[in-house]
């Protein structure tokens, strides 16, 4: 009939103009070389998005491999290139996924050692495409790092190997005879710049004084032969009696390609919680440092904690962003600092105070008189605790929460680890966690999401610690060489909840042109691990993910212990929408569209064993009906 014609017709030109629209693609780890998360895709608006629903669902398959483990998380976030993603897995299988439909491709097991326990766990975070000026053999390429600390090329096209890089296809960064079994090993996706790919490395923490370097190396895309390499501590270790190893960079790195720069977040020295072997602000360690990609060599610096004793680790990755027409670089912290940047000088463009923090009592530490505080951008999280802010279902939680405090070091931010106890706040995972932030350009406003989490760190002098008693909750650690042990747990009740009231997580915006928060509300709940909340109403969750933006003014995130990926109005942090997943969120999500016009939303469902959350092997999409 002229209706069904005009009906055919008029999907015709729809999807005409879908595909003249073209496809949006996330083609590396934070979706820009710059991290700032950010998708121009806009198909699903606020408008709209209530009526998503899953378009297909991918397992891995990995599930029973991983309950043989003993810790692992699914932190992965795809990447999409053409009509494909590309993801990696905990046990590190390389996987090609069709974008449109989740039907796998290809697949590649690097055959890592399942019977070494990783001293942070099973994971891996992502993997890098690069696609070479010649048309050769591996002419586009995807480059995995390992937790056995390899990296291998693979032929994006096939997943096989490229024989032509290293040994048949991969190149072993393991630092032999300078690491134990399974201290050392690569959790980050590799980034890759200039022809080189650039990687860091993740050790154990609070294992040993001298644990392996930090080091971080530039290898050929074509050939694997290492080209540069950065050691952090290279400059500290010219001190007389300096021992001490780590200042790794764990998390991705960003790119300014116009400068030829990349951005390295650096961790804290080992061990984290005694200082007494290396004196000094160990410079490069906690620190974003800018090096030069052709040669390694580093143009400027900046310190976000001096002589770090609290692990307090630049985990994130830097988000490279412009401010009213200013290069900058943003970078959110454990300790709820953020702290913005020039990118060509790393000059702070908005105010840092040196301010006294407290001294330390423990006999060979030499704590550093004074902290970096961002003072025109508002914290990111609390940075106090007292005994007004102790809260607890039961009085029993209220009463064990506040002999804790009463009887522990609590001085603000900064207070140093003692033999008494001291109160950590914020805690080991932040303020802002390994995440990290994503950016809006046109609002100029930067999203971040936050954990409110307290814990207790004590320092065990050497000859108690096998008496130390443990417990689920307690981390003991040896900082073998050190006069002293550790033990570390977080700050809750009888119960298992927090004694601090909640949010126990947040999701903010912060307005960069006028340095104000535009809003902040609870991200998620802890009703899918504590059936006690189910009646108390919203809380806010301990969180590990990020955010990601885009174009339609949307924000998506999984990140909560409550098993949702969820939707926020970036004007105003109102809640639009939430899926239910699988298992645990406990990754960043990406969007892209395909040929056919279709936006899609994704996320890895696989759960964290550390945080409690539903396990998994699932990568689900969801798209507009």
């Amino acid at each position: 009939t002229r209706l069904s014609r005009l009906s055919i017709g008029l999907l015709l030109l729809t999807a005409v103009a879908a595909r003249a629209d073209g496809p949006i693609e996330w083609p590396f780890y934070g979706g820009t070389p710059g991290g700032t998360r950010f998708s121009a895709a806009a198909d699903i608006t606020p408008a709209n998005v209530s009526k998503l629903r899953v378009a297909w669902t991918y397992r891995t398959g990995e599930l029973a491999a991983l309950k043989k483990v003993p810790e692992w998380a699914f932190e992965t976030t795809p990447l999409m290139v053409g009509d494909r993603l590309y993801l990696s897995t905990p046990l590190n299988e390389a996987i090609a996924l069709d974008a449109e439909t989740g039907r796998e491709l290809w697949r590649f097991d690097p055959q890592i050692d399942r019977d070494v326990t990783y001293g942070n766990k099973y994971v891996s975070r992502g993997v890098a495409f690069w696609e070479s000026s010649d048309a050769g053999a591996c002419a586009t390429r995807i480059f995995m790092a390992t937790n056995d600390a390899r990296i291998f090329a693979l032929d994006a096209e096939s997943g096989k190997p490229c024989r032509d890089f290293g040994e048949k296809g991969s190149v072993s960064l393991h630092p032999d005879g300078e690491a134990m079994r399974g201290e050392y090993q690569i959790t980050s996706a590799p980034t890759v710049a200039d022809g080189l790919v650039i990687i860091g490395s993740s050790v154990a923490d609070n294992l040993r004084v001298e644990a392996p370097r930090g080091t971080v190396r530039a290898l050929d895309a074509r050939t694997g032969a290492i080209r540069w390499s950065w050691d952090p501590l290279s400059e500290s270790r010219t001190a007389p009696g300096f021992r001490a190893g780590a200042a790794n960079a764990w998390a991705g790195m960003s790119v300014d390609e116009a400068r030829h720069l990349v951005f390295i977040p650096t961790g804290s020295p080992s061990p984290d919680y005694y200082g007494g072997f290396r004196p000094g602000d160990n410079r490069d360690a906690d620190s974003i440092i800018a090096l030069d990609i052709a040669t390694g060599k580093v143009v400027w610096r900046f310190q976000t904690v001096h002589h770090d004793i609290w692990d307090y680790d630049v985990a994130s990755q830097p988000s490279l962003l412009s401010l009213d027409g200013h290069d900058a670089v943003a970078q959110v912290t454990k300790t709820g600092n953020l702290f913005l940047l020039d990118r060509a000088t790393g000059a702070p463009l908005r105010r840092v105070e040196e301010r006294r923090v407290p001294a330390s009592d423990v006999p060979g530490e030499q704590i550093s008189p004074t902290q970096p505080y961002s003072v025109e951008l508002p914290p990111l999280a609390p940075q106090s605790l007292s005994q007004k802010d102790i809260w607890g279902v039961f009085p029993w939680d209220r009463c064990r929460c506040r002999r804790i405090l009463a009887r522990s070091r609590n001085e603000g931010m900064f207070t140093p680890p003692s033999t008494q106890g001291t109160i950590l706040y914020p805690g080991p995972i932040g303020g802002a966690a390994w995440g990290g932030s994503a950016f809006d350009s046109s609002r100029q406003l930067l999203v971040i999401n936050t954990n409110h989490l307290a814990a207790t760190v004590r320092l065990v002098p050497r000859e108690q610690f096998g008496r130390e008693p443990g417990g689920k909750r307690v981390e003991l650690g040896p900082q073998s060489g050190a006069p002293f042990a550790l033990r570390r747990e977080f700050l809750l009740g009888y119960s298992g909840l927090p004694c601090n009231r909640p949010p126990w997580g947040t999701l903010q915006a912060i307005d960069l042109s006028t340095g104000k928060v535009r809003w902040i509300v609870p991200l998620g709940t802890l009703r899918d691990v504590a059936a006690i909340l189910r009646i108390l109403g919203p809380s806010g969750s301990p969180n590990l993910g990020a955010p990601i933006v885009t174009g339609s003014g949307l924000i998506f995130i999984g990140a909560a212990m409550d098993n949702f990926l969820r939707a926020f109005d970036l004007e105003t942090g109102k809640e639009l929408w939430k899926g239910r997943l699988p298992a645990g969120g406990q990754a960043t999500p990406l969007t892209y569209r395909t040929r056919s016009g279709k936006q899609f939303v994704v996320i890895a469902a696989g759960g964290h064993t550390r945080l409690g959350t539903k396990r998994g092997d699932s990568i689900v999409a969801f798209a507009l009906p």
